[in-house]
Formats: C-alpha cells, sequence, structure tokens
C-alpha cells in the first residue's frame, strides 16, 4: 500500500483507486477470487471464480464512478452518490466470501429504516434508524465481519458519528473527547494511561480486553509515566475496537466503551450513508433548509463526515481486499 500524504485529500484518493485498478484486469480477478475460494470451495473455485470475476470488476468500477461523481456534484446529492457508490463496493467485497451473492432476492434491500417524518427541533446527530432482518446491511456484517444479531437495533447518529476517529477535531472544537490517539512503532502500542479510568479498567483487566477483542498477542504491559505500554509479538494489523485514523496515520481507541465499537467501520458508514442518503432524497425542505441558511450544527458535521467518507470508505475496501489474498 502506498504511503497517503496527509496534506493532500485528492493524492489519498488517487492512490487508492490507483490500488484498485490491480482487480479491473478479469485475469487479475479470476486468480484473486480463485484464492478466496479454494478452501471453500475445493473443486469448484475455478468456475465459480470465473462466473464471478466480471462482477467483481464491474462493482468496482461501478461503485469508483459514483465517487468520482460525487468529488464534483453538489452537496445536495453527494449522500445518494456516496451511498450507492459504497454499496457497489460492499458487494465486490461480498463476492469474495459469499460466492453465490446474490442468492435471494432479500439480500438486495437496504436493509436499514429511518423515520418518515421528522419530528420538529428536529437534528440529525438524534435521529434515529433501525437495522431490518434481512438486506444487505446484515448480510454483508455476517459475511464479511461475522457480526450477527444486528435485527431490530436502534442506532442514534451521534453514536456512530463517535466511532470515526476522522471527526476527532469536530468533537474536540465542541468540547468532547471522541478518541485516545495510539502511537504504534513497530511491535508497541503507546496508550494515554488515562483510558483506564474511562473504561473502568484495572492494567491486567484492560490488557486482557485489548487481547480478546482485537486478537492482538501482547508479550508484556506496563506503564512508563503517563502512558500505557503494550509490546506485541508481531506487526499484524490490530482489530476493533482499534480503528484507523486515515489523515494522522495513527490507530486510535474510543473515548468510551459502549456497543459501538465492536461495530466494523464500514458498517458504521454505510449507517450514516443510509440515513443522510433517505434525508437528501425525501426530506426535501429540512435538507434545503441546511444547505441554504445553515441554521444548525448539523451542516458542519455532515459536510465534514461526507469529506470524510470519501476517502475513508475506499481505504477501507482497500485494505478488507487486501486482507483476501
Amino acid at each position: 500500500m502506498s504511503n497517503f500524504s496527509n496534506n493532500s485529500e485528492v493524492i489519498i484518493l488517487q492512490d487508492i483507486w490507483q490500488n484498485l485498478t490491480y482487480f479491473h484486469s478479469a485475469e487479475n480477478a479470476q486468480k484473486f477470487l480463485h484464492h478466496c475460494y479454494k478452501d471453500s470451495l475445493y473443486d469448484k473455485a475455478e468456475i465459480k471464480s470465473y462466473e464471478n470475476c466480471y462482477p467483481f470488476i464491474y462493482y468496482l468500477q461501478h461503485g469508483e464512478i459514483y465517487y468520482n461523481q460525487s468529488s464534483i456534484a453538489p452537496m445536495a446529492i453527494k449522500p445518494v452518490l456516496l451511498f450507492y457508490g459504497l454499496i457497489h463496493l460492499i458487494k465486490a467485497c461480498l463476492l469474495t466470501v459469499d460466492p453465490n451473492y446474490p442468492a435471494t432476492t432479500s439480500v438486495l434491500a437496504h436493509g436499514v429504516s429511518s423515520r418518515k417524518r421528522k419530528k420538529q427541533q428536529y437534528q440529525f446527530i438524534n435521529d434515529e434508524i433501525k437495522i431490518q432482518k434481512l438486506g444487505l446491511c446484515t448480510h454483508f456484517a455476517k459475511q464479511m465481519f461475522h457480526v450477527e444479531r444486528l435485527d431490530g437495533e436502534k442506532i442514534i447518529m451521534k453514536n456512530l458519528l463517535e466511532q470515526i476517529p476522522e471527526l476527532d477535531d469536530y468533537f474536540l472544537f465542541n468540547q468532547q473527547q471522541n478518541i485516545f490517539v495510539v502511537h504504534k512503532l513497530d511491535q508497541t502500542y503507546k496508550i494515554p494511561i488515562s483510558i483506564l479510568d474511562k473504561y473502568h479498567f484495572t492494567l491486567d483487566s484492560f490488557a486482557r480486553f485489548i487481547e480478546q477483542k482485537s486478537c492482538i498477542e501482547i508479550q508484556t504491559v506496563y506503564t512508563e509515566g503517563e502512558n500505557i505500554m503494550i509490546q506485541t509479538n508481531n506487526n499484524s494489523r490490530p482489530l476493533l475496537p482499534f480503528r484507523f485514523h486515515l489523515f494522522k496515520q495513527e490507530y486510535c481507541l474510543p473515548f468510551k466503551q459502549s456497543k459501538y465499537i465492536n461495530y466494523p467501520d464500514l458498517l458504521v458508514h454505510y449507517l450514516l450513508l443510509y440515513n443522510l442518503s433517505m434525508i437528501a432524497r425525501y426530506e426535501t425542505e429540512w435538507w434545503c433548509e441546511l444547505l441554504k441558511t445553515t441554521p444548525t450544527n448539523d451542516y458542519s458535521l455532515i459536510k465534514s463526515f461526507l469529506s470524510i467518507t470519501a476517502q475513508k470508505t475506499p481505504y477501507l475496501v482497500y485494505q478488507y481486499l487486501r486482507e483476501q489474498r
């Protein structure tokens, strides 16, 4: 993976899409899918990899078109373009773990519902959505990330936004700490010791929590000044609850414990984009009022999120595909 520049959003996106062009070749796509299928499909791996190589390519290419158009589109329609772009990228990822996708029409629905009519004094940050039993949402969460039992979950937007480390500056301006920055050097993690108070852990219980959740093999853990030092047995990428801050190029931990620290990044972005795309399409009066008069903090928060997700989700998709090799 090439190094991303913290100073140029355009360069970040160009690097990601350039890396994804590897899969635009039918030969490369077929070989890649064959590798993904060989352990589960055995003798059928070659047949399914040939069947799926072109849908896989087209999902990636179509997704890129949506993202490219969103970069030049007015903010009024950005959420719609980004949501459908992400859907296509997720479908490409799904083909690496679900060779028969879509096996039924039930997985084609979005799998999420939102309030049809917004209440008075509505604010996006307090809005709520509900995950449905069937649809793309629960299907990709289960197939790609082994996350189950999501159906029926009611989710407030603020709880999702707090899981996005790149929004840390926005929350800090509002006197709310959002993340702990984790400095990682080779096999050592340096974490602010104040996290113990926020998570209500002792040093030993925190180490067990990190080891169990993130699959990090901890060699030693100790304190050094105002930091916890965790030395591991390998240099592999940590799993949740660690999240990667794309612009700071650092790992982070959420400021507080909640069930949402177990939500994969792609699921967080999918749910937020779903709701924003529904608002942009069906809540025209509120949406246009927000864009024209910027009456509440929702405007700056939504604008920041859309800028972040346009860069972060292609990066997450590339990382996911890279790990399937």
